[in-house]
């Protein structure tokens, strides 16, 4: 690190997901399709649960805010990457990536808070269903959903000013199609110890403290559905958490498969590869998921289908 100079950054280069800039150009309709299916499926997820009263429930409360921490998520990094292919740059300023990783460890973090708090709702509601109301009331919710923000904002608001603190060698080339936190640290001359520590620290707080808490949950609630005797009970049980657990092995397990992907390859694109699951494929993946299998949501979601459908049919009638 000594024997590169130090120099005033002022912008990142991204090298995206390939050196190829025709691959590049081909990458660019695939993402922005699964970017807007991602905040259209999101969206009409937090409008089907506002508008529908039969939601007004703590898990649908938890639910929409994860679609929204889903989209914010998302559109920190999939639309500069698409406004780099278009433009045919790779800058990204200093000012900007600050920014970007920012909101990225935010909503990611938010959304590790989000699934472990959902994970309790589920627990509560049927290990002890008698006392869900009483224990999961709305202050109680919303004392929960603001420390989620709170803890996610200072973690983010840590790294930032950590990475504040550093200089920059001439050599700014991100092997990443944003700016990732980890990769960005390593370009720096300066002694990184302490970010390092910081990451460390963090990740076994708010990564393994919330995963802990998911299985706990889980643990206790598959627990109470064995003791269940019939059959169906047994399922019905089970429907209640099924999307939820679904949600959050993909989650959980796409994070463990680029982690394991960049610990295993030396070059780094192969992490920028396998990160397009936890970052793109699984937000839009997860109103899928409740959508198809919660019929209570394919019921709200139907409604303002068929009013538009009924509206039309009176437009073209009269017309």
């Amino acid at each position: 690190m000594e024997g590169r100079n130090q120099t005033r950054v002022t912008e990142f280069i991204l090298l995206g997901l390939s050196d190829e800039g025709e691959l590049q150009s081909l990458l660019f309709w695939p993402f922005l399709s699964m970017y807007l299916v991602t905040f259209t499926g999101n969206l009409l997820m937090i409008l089907a649960i506002i508008t529908d009263s039969r939601l007004h429930t703590p898990m649908y409360f938890f639910l929409s805010n994860l679609s929204f921490s889903d989209i914010c998520f998302t559109s920190t990094t999939v639309p500069k990457m698409l406004l780099n292919i278009q433009t045919q740059s790779r800058a990204i300023s200093y000012k900007g990536c600050l920014s970007q990783m920012y909101f990225f460890m935010l909503f990611g973090v938010l959304d590790t808070f989000l699934l472990t708090v959902m994970a309790y709702d589920r627990f509560v509601a049927i290990c002890q269903p008698l006392h869900y109301m009483v224990i999961m009331n709305p202050k109680f919710c919303g004392i929960l959903l603001l420390g989620s923000w709170v803890l996610s904002i200072f973690n983010s608001l840590l790294h930032d000013l950590l990475i504040l603190r550093l200089s920059f060698c001439t050599d700014l080339e991100i092997f990443h199609f944003f700016c990732e936190l980890n990769q960005v640290i390593q370009l720096a001359c300066s002694d990184t110890f302490l970010n390092d520590l910081m990451i460390y620290l963090t990740s076994g707080l708010l990564g393994v403290v919330p995963l802990t808490g998911i299985l706990s949950s889980y643990s206790r609630i598959v627990t109470s559905i064995l003791r269940i005797s019939s059959v169906r009970g047994k399922y019905k049980a089970f429907s209640t958490c099924g999307s939820h657990l679904l949600v959050v092995s993909l989650f959980y397990g796409t994070c463990l498969g680029v982690y394991l992907s960049s610990a295993a390859a030396q070059n780094s694109r192969a992490s920028a590869i396998a990160s397009v699951m936890y970052t793109v494929v699984t937000p839009m993946l997860n109103p899928f998921i409740y959508g198809l299998r919660n019929r209570d949501i394919k019921q709200a979601l139907g409604k303002p289908l068929a009013a538009g459908r009924s509206q039309h049919i009176r437009c073209f009638v009269s017309g």
